[in-house]
């Protein structure tokens, strides 16, 4: 292996000598891949199509004495240096262009403990695989509504979904964590280990470390759920909106319903000359007895004159699953988002009126519904604060040709900036595209200033900067 040029953490170049290189590649006991090997191309493409870098080396590991070896590599050589879970971040960070991408995707193994109700679950997992392996038990973890997003960044973000509302954030639920520090070390992170740290996981991002594995608490929980879709007209969508806020005022932590607002895709269920129509959406979750959930979702069915109502039970592994492929990868992507603490009249309005200028058949606006036993946590307990939104809106831009770029990203932007008075201020980090940096104090409010000196105590340097970057000195920049 010859020398070779690579980006520099402060940016430039800096060349390393093809002794550094080969000692790096006998230290991995996975894959070192750099432009040209087989396997490359695949190693650096993720979910958002937007994200096309070219990385110096691919450092796939398949333990933490891996992880080590590549963090000390990147450390050592003043390499600029990126972390790839399961590659599902809307900004692509997983990804850096000339640096050292340390990549976990192998490190997928899902260990459950069913006595304990504890899994353990490697970075490279995928929420499918922790779902698959944990519901064989009849265990859940709450997570997100995407099966193909990686556990790791999820988690780090926060994390939300259909079972949050009972069970808690991704992040309440975790007990402790393996992380390999920016000074190459490995350690705990729990309550009584290491606090500090663990503290600022839950939500900090990848500011930190390098997480190796997580150990979760589960819940019984399954196999079946009350779940489907109720879809209106969207003719009819203010109206609806405003019956569904007030369903929702004494909705029991049991349901959750979300609200997706697109153009209707070719469904089964649907008839065919509503197919590429505007629709609006309710998809809701009731996670207890099916008798319980149907009258607990009663209210939300009563509302207006559906087209479909497919509420109904169904095995939760597979409601999990229900939107992926309206999110498969291959698709170019942008997303602006704010929480809310209430759906104001004024935000329904502004939301609404933009479904008439889609500027593509993918592009949506949804809300996620919040609050419940995650909403009940105080705000300072970890490092993510936006306990008592109640909504979190995603406009979610997707589209498939460079032409279309600037139409579709100008739409989502402008809905941002509509709404930001009708908004709480605060944003989920693992929503925030790359352009957002400057977002990242608000998004932490409070919690800010704790971050910081964490961040200056395990990452002095800003070793992990590819993410919503916590600066841990004046000057330092995120590439």
């Amino acid at each position: 292996m010859n020398a070779m040029s690579f980006t520099a953490l402060e940016g430039g170049k800096t060349t390393v000598d093809a002794a550094a290189l080969e000692t790096l590649s006998t230290q991995i006991r996975g894959t070192v891949l750099r432009e040209g090997d087989a396997g490359y191309d695949g190693a650096r493409s993720i979910w958002n199509d937007m994200i096309d870098r070219r990385p110096g080396l691919i450092a796939c590991c398949v333990g933490a004495s891996d992880v080590v070896a590549a963090v000390n590599f990147a450390r050592e050589n003043g390499l600029l240096v990126s972390v790839r879970g399961g590659g599902h971040n809307i900004a692509g960070s997983a990804i850096c262009e000339g640096g050292l991408v340390i990549d976990l995707s192998m490190m997928k193994s899902v260990r459950v403990d069913v006595a304990a109700r504890r899994a353990w679950v490697g970075p490279g997992a995928t929420l499918v695989d922790v779902d698959r392996e944990t519901q064989a038990f009849g265990l859940a973890l709450p997570t997100g509504i995407n099966s193909t997003t990686g556990i790791a960044g999820l988690t780090l973000g926060g994390g939300f979904g259909w079972i949050t509302r009972k069970y808690g954030l991704t992040i309440d639920n975790l007990v402790s964590a393996d992380v390999v520090t920016a000074h190459g070390k490995l350690l705990r992170a729990s309550e009584t280990e290491n606090a500090d740290l663990f503290w600022a996981l839950r939500g900090g991002g990848g500011n930190f470390g390098v997480v190796t594995g997580f150990e979760f608490k589960l819940h019984r929980f399954g196999p079946q759920v009350l779940s489907g879709l109720v879809v209106h007209p969207f003719a009819d969508a203010g109206k609806v909106l405003r019956e569904y806020r007030a369903a929702l005022e004494t909705a029991p932590d049991e349901l959750t319903c979300w609200v997706v607002m697109r153009q209707a895709p070719p469904l089964p269920f649907l008839p065919a000359e509503w197919h590429g129509k505007e629709v609006l959406v309710l998809a809701m979750c009731y996670c207890g007895d099916i008798e319980a959930g149907e009258k607990a979702t009663q209210k939300l069915r009563a509302i207006g004159t559906p087209i479909a109502d497919v509420v109904g039970p169904n095995p939760f592994t597979g409601w999990q699953q229900a939107f992926d492929p309206l999110l498969a990868p291959g698709a170019r992507n942008y997303w602006k988002s704010h929480d809310f603490t209430e759906l104001s009249d004024s935000a329904i309005e502004i939301t609404t009126t933009a479904i008439s200028s889609l500027p593509g058949p993918e592009c949506e606006i949804f809300f996620g519904h919040v609050g419940g036993v995650a909403g009940r946590v105080p705000a300072d307990a970890t490092a993510f604060p936006q306990r008592s939104s109640h909504f979190v809106m995603n406009v979610h831009a997707r589209w498939r040709e460079p032409a279309m770029d600037k139409a579709c990203i100008e739409w989502a932007r402008d809905i941002y900036e509509a709404s930001k008075p009708h908004a709480a201020g605060t944003a989920y980090v693992n929503f925030m595209p790359e352009d957002e940096i400057d977002r990242v104090e608000a998004a932490y409010g409070g919690n800010y200033g704790r971050l910081l000196e964490i961040k200056q105590r395990y990452d002095p340097q800003n070793l992990f900067r590819m993410n919503q970057n916590l600066r841990p000195k004046e000057g330092l920049r995120a590439a």
